[in-house]
């Protein structure tokens, strides 16, 4: 082991160096002092607590940061919104994803789908993939959603009537949210009980279980030089790595992916049997088998990446809905008028529904609560779950800027010339809070902002697909399952808001946002116990 890290050191001088004194440098754009030669600021961004160092740093420097990897290497980090536009929509092939332990991790979880593949390849696949992330294909789950989040409620309310006041209970959310989403995900998805809120022990269940904090938890400094230097050798060497090392992390990874496997092998046979039989499902893996079997066999997926679309589905479509929705209660549970006004909306909208006749919301009433979408919008602004994409220009390139940027030497630009090889963090969390966008109050929680300046989103530079936001990314890489994540968090946020109402537990413990690319909640002083935000919850009154 210590032969390899001395190698690998070695191999990432050499490319820093040769990286640093090649024709074009970055050397004058603007960005914080490196804390060592050796870790440079990697330390600060990854271990600062999530987001943090990135609002920082887009608030002293502007929307574009040179900042230090390791052996005094130049990265930038952008939030610009035109340079944003710029790297993932007019040449998003041009900045692919950098090699190192990410791009390994991403290999592993899904194999040579969608995430891992590049240029024309990821065309293909995306181009597959897409009639089955439609909008009719996404409302048409909606009675997925609805009946696993009235599961959820069910075993809320049984809670609450065997704690010892009847009255309420402390809960931790994101334990909740994360089987309820692990449910959701393999019903609409897969048509696949995991039966995680009833607590049924599965192969899958099992292998998926708390897995972000195992690949993405706070990493130990030895980890942040290990990571920033793997970007400098292939990935596939890692990629062997990971799947020979011992390690704990790189065990549950491949206890995961063998588990993805053995069940999407069973469901796509299961399902190619069904179409062969007339019979089909609405679930994603039955839709893209169907679109799969009829088309030409140069645009087809083969099974292998079917099975890889079922891991990075499973991964993506679960875990990153949990911690937004457990962070969207917490702002619940911190701003009782907000919570109050949420829940009045939902009240209204119910009386209009038995008015009319019917029983149940639809999908449809709740995408008419002009709140509802306000607080959604804002959560998603506030707490961008995946607070961060990482790139590398493949060539060099002049990138323009939204705004002039005034360079260390005094000069001032409106573009930017990238060399060939530069490391990138494209920032969502520094996007998201810039005060150039979202106004002064952009480290406020305030659903406000998207019913009195609704309009203002379209005088923006168009960038993100909900709201002109960047959690769902943007351009050619943005979250195929966007549709999907928002019918799903409407369907939940409406149930829970609905029935229960939500109070910080425990006042005197701080919250604090963790994660090394996907963020989850802690508590301070108490990080052993893994992914932990404790809510109290009682029952909603009615009128």
């Amino acid at each position: 082991m210590i032969v390899a890290l001395c190698f690998l050191s070695a191999v990432a001088l050499l490319v820093a160096v040769y990286r640093r004194y090649t024709r074009l440098t970055l050397a004058d754009v603007p960005g914080p002092k490196a804390e060592s030669f050796l870790l440079g600021n990697m330390r600060e961004l990854m271990q600062g607590g999530a987001t943090e160092a990135d609002t920082i740093w887009q608030r002293q420097f502007g929307g574009v940061v040179k900042f230090k990897g390791p052996f005094g290497e130049n990265r930038l980090m952008v939030s610009d919104p035109k340079a944003l536009q710029h790297i993932l929509h007019s040449s998003a092939y041009h900045y692919t994803k950098p090699n190192g332990f990410r791009k390994a991790i991403g290999r592993i979880l899904n194999g040579n789908g969608l995430v891992a593949a590049e240029g024309d390849v990821h065309k293909r696949q995306r181009k597959a993939m897409l009639p089955a992330f439609g909008g009719p294909e996404s409302k048409a789950l909606f009675p997925v959603f609805k009946s696993i989040s009235e599961g959820l409620v069910s075993h809320w309310n049984d809670v609450i009537s065997s704690s010892e006041d009847k009255a309420s209970v402390v809960v931790n959310a994101p334990w909740w949210l994360s089987r309820a989403t692990l449910d959701a995900i393999g019903e609409a998805a897969f048509d696949y009980k995991f039966g995680a809120l009833d607590d049924v022990d599965t192969q899958l269940k099992r292998a998926y279980s708390n897995i972000i904090l195992t690949l993405f938890g706070n990493p130990s400094t030895p980890r942040v030089f290990l990571e920033a230097c793997s970007e400098y050798l292939p990935t596939g060497p890692l990629v062997w790595l990971f799947n020979t090392l011992p390690f704990r992390r790189f065990v549950r990874l491949r206890e995961a992916c063998r588990a993805s496997v053995d069940t999407a092998a069973s469901l796509v046979k299961e399902k190619g049997q069904a179409l062969l039989e007339g019979r089909g499902n609405k679930d994603v893996m039955s839709l893209l088998v169907k679109a799969n079997a009829s088309t030409n066999e140069k645009a087809k997926l083969t099974d292998d990446e079917l099975y890889a679309e079922m891991r990075i589905i499973l991964f993506a479509g679960h875990e990153t809905t949990s911690n937004s929705l457990t962070l969207m209660l917490w702002e619940l549970a911190k701003n009782p008028q907000v919570q109050s006004r949420l829940r009045d909306e939902i009240r209204a909208t119910e009386a209009a529904m038995r008015a009319r006749g019917a029983s149940e919301l639809t999908l449809a009433d709740m995408e008419n609560m002009h709140y509802l979408q306000a607080f959604l919008k804002e959560g998603l602004r506030f707490h961008p779950v995946a607070s961060n994409m990482f790139r590398r220009a493949t060539q060099d390139d002049v990138i323009p800027l939204s705004a002039p940027m005034r360079l260390s030497s005094g000069k001032v630009v409106g573009e930017l010339t990238v060399p060939e090889g530069t490391s990138m963090i494209l920032s969502v969390a520094a996007y998201n809070r810039d005060k150039n966008l979202w106004g002064e109050d952009a480290d406020v929680f305030n659903p406000d902002r998207w019913l009195d300046g609704e309009g203002k989103e379209k005088k923006r530079i168009p960038v993100g697909v909900v709201g002109n936001l960047m959690t769902f990314s943007s351009g050619l890489r943005s979250c195929i399952g966007w549709r999907f994540a928002m019918t799903e968090m409407q369907c939940f946020l409406v149930d829970l808001v609905s029935n229960f109402e939500f109070a910080i537990a425990y006042p005197e413990k701080r919250v604090r946002r963790e994660g090394s690319g996907l963020m989850f909640p802690v508590v301070v002083g108490e990080e052993k116990d893994g992914v932990k935000l404790p809510l109290r919850i009682s029952a909603a009154l009615r009128e």
